[in-house]
């Protein structure tokens, strides 16, 4: 193993996070910091990071005030109703005031914005959203953060706070580690604006198929968001809060756009409009908000999951009355075909053409999403002109902890910002933390280095692994045989569910028999360490003993989706030197026609 490396960076301002709303605060901070140093740390790579990692068709918060279509107070009585009161209006209303001019600077910079053709204005999808061809939203901004920062980390993940040892309460930089080379990280700042992500994965995910696994939200947000500022002691707000949303079935297609666009409806199994039956029930618990008008999305919801749990489900969409009209048609394929391209492929595999099958909705697992709608979060001082005394103390989104600010999902009590919202928090956190630093004057950072230096590799991460008898490290060893070792032979390692109801459950015992059988197979066709072995088969339990099997006998594991045809199969398998292909006999016909190509397969 190469040596890991202690690698120091002292700087202004730290900048957590690389999404909208480290972005906006990169950039703001040199705009009203020119003389400092501003550094940001992504745990990916900012051109392609966050929750619009991959591009959105719709910038979802826009006021429009230039035209007078909205005022920051519609937006706070919007998110008000919808979060049925659980809201920091302070907040809300600070950002929506300043909303617009960050959706300005992205026209500015060359963000593609729907015109309406007649008026000149932003085209609107909704109150709230203008349209957008947004595959380039991230890079655009992206490049604006790297023109500011005197330096962008990529590949970082900030793992833990440092606190200033010369005053209490008062935050004094971060560590983590390079996810490629295990370098170790250590950043000495002034003031640090945590704009990581919130939660996802927090549940399993309930799609099922062609869609197995699929998640509606960033798949890679880990909640460092919330992890980072409560290891360090801030107060937080609303953390037993979930959002939960109503999803097409399997492939998690958004149906707000159907909604606005198509205007469909939902119905349940016997064609009714369930959300009726529960009103009386609804009312009984929340009061009025069920009159309000749009009603909360979560009543929705509720009305949702206690009709199917009455036993009127599956319910669906109707769409196919939209979908007689060839322009709403081509309306409603072109939104899954260019921000949910997943959906369009589980309704061509389950034969669903929505112009003649309503598709059925479900509800998606709960996620931890502050800048999104469910206002969890670190509780922040709001801005000195609007925030009452109690909500303010001295500088705009700074958290209990001084010098640690905090943006997008990171601050709690502000939903339904979304990622023009985020990035403008972004500039709101940093402005102010600007002014946090002109006030230290030369006021230092003091940090011992026992704070960053009580981490070992061998003593707190390999001290966990069992490691082989020789010393060696083997992840199958690790994750099967070690459990079986240490007497929890008979615990439940796999349960397979079938596309039919078919289930099998696997013991580590179970497991560690069928993966030495398939590693012996492997070692008696000749396989040598080092080896290149591809895996293409479908998600059967065999696709685990063979991964496993493969890693005892000194493989090195490919796996292949089973879905791609043989030019994608062949392409992975040249490039790697692929020297075996474990597959079965339905998938070894499909692309019978390619072996013959891969030259180094034995």
């Amino acid at each position: 193993m190469a040596k890991i490396q202690t690698i120091h960076e002292d700087c202004d301002i730290l900048i957590i996070g690389g999404g909208m709303a480290g972005t906006g605060a990169t950039f703001e901070s040199r705009h009203w910091g020119r003389n400092l140093k501003i550094v940001c740390v992504e745990k990916a790579n900012i051109d392609r990071s966050g929750a619009v990692a991959q591009g959105l068709y719709a910038i979802n918060c826009y006021m429009g005030m230039q035209w007078d279509e909205n005022q920051p107070e519609d937006h706070v009585r919007y998110a008000r109703n919808d979060l049925m009161g659980l809201v920091r209006e302070d907040l809300a209303y600070d950002m929506a005031r300043h909303v617009d001019s960050t959706v300005h600077m992205f026209d500015e910079w060359g963000l593609p914005i729907m015109r309406d053709k007649e008026t000149g204005r932003y085209q609107r999808e909704g109150k709230w959203q203008v349209m957008i061809h947004g595959e380039s939203y991230k890079p655009i901004v992206a490049e604006a953060a790297k023109k500011s920062a005197d330096k962008i980390y990529n590949r970082i993940m900030i793992t833990h706070l440092l606190m200033d040892e010369g005053k209490e309460n008062r935050v004094g930089g971060a560590v983590g580690f390079n996810m490629r080379t295990g370098n170790y990280h250590v950043f000495k700042a002034k003031a640090v604006i945590v704009a990581a992500g919130g939660a996802s994965h927090i549940f399993k995910p309930r799609a099922v198929g062609e869609g197995m696994g699929r998640t509606w939200y960033a798949p890679w947000s880990n909640g460092s968001a919330y992890a980072l500022p409560i290891a360090a002691g801030a107060k937080m707000t609303q953390m037993e809060n979930r959002i939960v949303l109503t999803r097409f079935k399997d492939g998690y297609g958004p149906v707000g756009a159907y909604f606005l666009h198509l205007k469909t409806y939902t119905q349940n199994a016997n064609g009714e409009n369930y959300e009726q039956k529960w009103y009386d029930d609804t009312k009984k618990l929340v009061g009025d908000y069920i009159d309000h008008t749009p009603v909360p999305t979560c009543l929705r919801n509720h009305a949702f999951i206690e009709e199917v749990k009455a036993g009127g489900g599956p319910i669906h969409m109707v769409t196919t009355e939209a979908f007689q009209d060839p322009h709403l048609e081509t309306i409603g394929w072109e939104n899954f075909l260019g921000m949910t391209v997943g959906q369009a492929v589980v309704w061509a595999s389950q034969n669903i053409d929505p112009k003649y099958t309503n598709p059925e909705l479900t509800t998606s697992e709960p996620y931890v999403m502050g800048s999104h709608a469910t206002c969890s979060g670190a509780w922040v001082s709001g801005p000195e002109d609007l925030s009452p005394s109690e909500y303010f103390w001295g500088y705009n989104r700074m958290m209990s902890v001084d010098g640690l600010f905090g943006a997008g999902d990171t601050v709690g009590g502000s939903a339904h910002k979304f990622s023009s919202g985020s990035f403008t928090e972004g500039r709101l956190a940093a402005k102010a933390a600007v002014k946090y630093i002109m006030d230290l004057k030369n006021d230092e950072i003091l940090i011992n280095k026992k704070q960053y230096e009580d981490f070992d590799w061998y003593r707190d991460a390999f001290s966990k692994l069992d490691w082989l008898p020789d010393g060696g490290l083997n992840n199958a060893y690790e994750c099967v045989d070690r459990h079986v070792k240490n007497g929890f032979g008979d615990k439940l390692a796999l349960v397979w569910l079938g596309k039919n109801g078919e289930e099998e459950n696997y013991t580590y015992k179970d497991f560690k028999e069928q993966s030495d059988k398939f590693g012996q197979v492997m070692i008696n066709l000749g396989m040598e360490k080092g080896d290149r072995v591809f895996i293409f088969i479908d998600r059967l339990p065999e696709l685990y003993f063979a991964a496993m099997g493969i890693l005892k006998a000194g493989g090195v594991i490919a796996p292949l989706f089973s879905a791609f045809g043989p030019d994608p199969v062949k392409d992975r398998m040249l490039d790697a030197g692929a020297a075996y292909l474990v597959t079965s006999p339905d998938l070894r016909k499909k692309i019978s026609p390619i072996i013959k190509d891969i030259k180094t397969l034995k």
